[in-house]
């Protein structure tokens, strides 16, 4: 189904106002840099604002019955896109703007963010960790862009899980140690909404990382984080495109993966 743009007000649940303004008056100017690697044009603040409005209505449909699972299909991505700037292609934080939407919109408390992207979720991390009631588990490939997300980097308030891997190492190593870390964070914890920022540049072969993750992981990290989501919180799981940069192979993931939440865990 078509999703909805986001406004400026659900836009600021997470950024700044001042920002808001900086890109749409960018946009609207025919575009440019927002940073070195992000460059908006004159489509980018429909793109931008209808991912994160496809991240919302994803929400909302969990909550309301029309559709406990789902994937959004949409670009740009968000998960660097910090409270007052662009960075690595992202321009808003759609999974960090979900998560305070939920909590506001929907009267829960836990939210549990998951990151397979092979770079470190900064500013989705940036975004909700003062939030003492969401956690944040996030694989990433160590040392790599955007140079954050140690192992010792928890958070102010202990809710963040940072697993940083060296590339190259089996795929079962990555899928064991993302596993691990899911289950760590949720240990006598249970979210009332799962959101995953499913980034597929981790699989073998992408330009912009070194892990090794095939199709077949990508089906069973869904799987998995479906069958966790019916035990926790009846199922509710709102999954969102981050990175990926083979397209034939990016196409193939956002399928399996809709396939694995079609198919229930």
């Amino acid at each position: 189904m078509d999703g909805r743009y986001a406004t400026v007000d659900e836009l600021t649940l997470a950024h700044d106002r001042a920002y808001v303004d900086r890109v749409r008056a960018i946009v609207d100017a025919g575009g440019g840099h927002l940073d070195p690697d992000t460059v908006a044009s004159a489509g980018s603040w429909d793109a931008a604002t209808a991912a994160v409005g496809c991240a919302l209505d994803a929400v909302d449909m969990a909550f309301d019955g029309r559709a406990k699972r789902s994937f959004c299909a949409v670009r740009p991505p968000g998960h660097h896109a910090l409270r007052s700037r662009a960075m690595g292609f992202c321009l808003f934080g759609s999974v960090a703007i979900a998560t305070h939407y939920a909590r506001a919109r929907h009267g829960i408390d836990r939210v549990l963010i998951v990151d397979w992207d092979v770079h470190h979720g900064n500013g989705t991390q940036a975004l909700v960790e003062q939030e003492p009631s969401v956690r944040f588990v996030s694989m990433h490939q160590w040392p790599w862009y955007p140079g954050t997300g140690a192992a010792e980097d928890r958070g102010p308030h202990g809710t963040i899980w940072n697993v940083p891997l060296p590339p190259g190492l089996s795929a079962e190593r990555y899928v064991g140690s993302f596993l691990g870390a899911v289950d760590a964070a949720t240990r006598d914890w249970k979210p009332e909404l799962v959101l995953v920022s499913a980034g597929y540049d981790s699989l073998a072969g992408d330009p912009l990382g070194g892990f090794t993750l095939e199709l077949t992981d990508i089906d069973r990290l869904t799987r998995e984080m479906v069958s966790r989501a019916e035990s926790w919180c009846g199922g509710r799981l709102v999954a969102s495109l981050e990175g990926g940069y083979v397209p034939d192979r990016l196409g193939q993931a956002c399928v399996v993966t809709l396939e694995a939440l079609a198919a229930g865990g």
